[in-house]
């Protein structure tokens, strides 16, 4: 049985307070969502019939700021994933040390399904529902799965128009063109490639030629790929939704890239051979980066997972009944929050620049997102050593102490 997303989150949650002295009020309150948004709402479709679709903004908290998390289009899509995905975002924000609480958001709907012209109307539709909640002060979305740069463009020009100005900072990952940042849609990969790089390091294993098996081959996944191959890593595996293609010798992530553009899917790559998701998990490599969705490596098969560093490029792809085998066995596992962050960092970028009206060019971006990411890894891997914890633990330790230190200074209103 798929465990629970939320309940994984808790889990987490649990786990690492036990090494910290908070008071039970506190504990409490940092557990459970600040608020929660469900929206049933109404959609013209190119037939002219109206479908009825649900969605989800959940903010997890505003202690340090406003909110900032994704959107993402899913038919699988629960209240409790995003619950669970808001929690996350909390914690991430907190250990880049960003002025950030956590939000996510999400709709139940399969956007392969639909056209640009219902997508549109889908995307404005749920923007307003949700704009209740929506400001450059008090929320900020961002793309998640299945959202891109034009989506968020929809949204703020939809947010916009409600105001009768232009609000460019209301939303990141917008194309440059419209107050987006230079970096932004590298930035996560990027980040990757930073997080894979520090942890090699002490591990004491060298990036070149390393094997490297890539779960999710959307943004995240296909960026870091190719990253990391510059870099002189060997690709030896990747995969989307519909399957994946491995080649012992090593892949050309841009070929793969092309060779999907081409065919809607890598799975026929002509210069590897077909497996599913599963089995990439468990290929012979030395690096292994779930880039997908949530819950992909778990107790089931923890124990059959080939490589000696995982960093997970997606938000809780490892349970915490696998991470307990992933420790038992010396694999070392960058946990979402550390590893992916760099999307998140370069967000901060793009809202500050909109709020001044000013830009930084891509190497200023990408000279800040490399310092800022080697800085938060010294800082999560000193924790650990210090206390004796997993990167996870420990990374959970600092961005839980920094949240609870937060609320604590504020206070209680009224």
């Amino acid at each position: 049985m798929t465990p629970n997303p939320y309940a994984m989150a808790l889990a987490q949650y649990d786990g690492a307070v036990k090494h910290l002295s908070l008071k039970r009020g506190i504990l409490e309150y940092l557990r459970a969502p600040k608020r929660e948004l469900t929206v049933n709402f109404p959609v013209k479709m190119d037939d002219r019939s109206v479908r009825i679709f649900t969605g989800y903004r959940v903010h997890h908290s505003t202690a340090r700021g406003p909110t900032k998390g994704g959107i993402r289009y899913h038919p699988d899509v629960t209240l409790d994933e995003v619950r669970a995905l808001a929690m996350w975002m909390t914690w991430k924000c907190a250990v880049m040390n960003l002025p950030f609480g956590g939000a996510k958001g999400g709709v139940i709907c399969d956007p392969k399904q639909l056209s640009l012209q219902e997508l549109e109307n889908l995307t404005r539709r749920y923007a307003t529902e949700i704009s209740i909640l929506m400001s450059p002060e008090g929320d900020i979305p961002a793309p998640d799965v299945n959202t891109t740069p034009q989506i968020m463009a929809w949204i703020m020009d939809t947010y916009s128009m409600h105001r009768g100005y232009s609000v460019p900072a209301v939303v990141t990952g917008k194309p440059v063109a419209v107050g987006g940042s230079l970096g932004r849609a590298e930035a996560t990969g990027r980040g990757v490639l930073v997080a894979t790089r520090e942890a090699l390091a002490r591990l004491n294993l060298p990036l070149k030629d390393a094997r490297v098996a890539v779960q999710g081959f959307g943004n995240v996944g296909n960026v870091s790929a190719v990253l990391l191959h510059a870099a002189g890593a060997r690709i030896v595996a990747v995969s989307d939704s519909r399957g994946g293609t491995r080649n012992p010798r090593g892949l050309d992530p841009l070929a793969v890239l092309r060779h999907k553009g081409e065919s809607g899917r890598v799975s026929d790559f002509p210069d590897g051979e077909p497996i599913d998701n599963q089995e990439l998990l468990i290929t012979d490599c030395d690096i292994l980066i779930p880039a997908a969705l949530e819950q992909q490596i778990t107790a089931a098969n923890a124990d059959r997972v080939r490589a000696k560093l995982v960093v997970e490029g997606a938000n809780g792809p490892t349970t915490p009944e696998a991470d307990v085998i992933l420790g038992a066995r010396g694999v070392l596992v960058v946990p979402d929050i550390l590893a992916n962050a760099g999307g998140v960092l370069v967000s901060y970028f793009e809202w500050v620049q909109d709020l001044q009206s000013f830009s930084w060019s891509e190497e200023e971006i990408n000279e800040r997102l490399e310092r800022l990411m080697a800085r938060a890894f010294g800082e999560v891997a000193a924790a650990a050593a210090s206390r004796g914890a997993d990167l996870r633990t420990a990374a959970l330790i600092r961005a839980i102490e920094r949240v609870a230190e937060a609320v604590m200074i504020r206070g209680i209103y009224p």
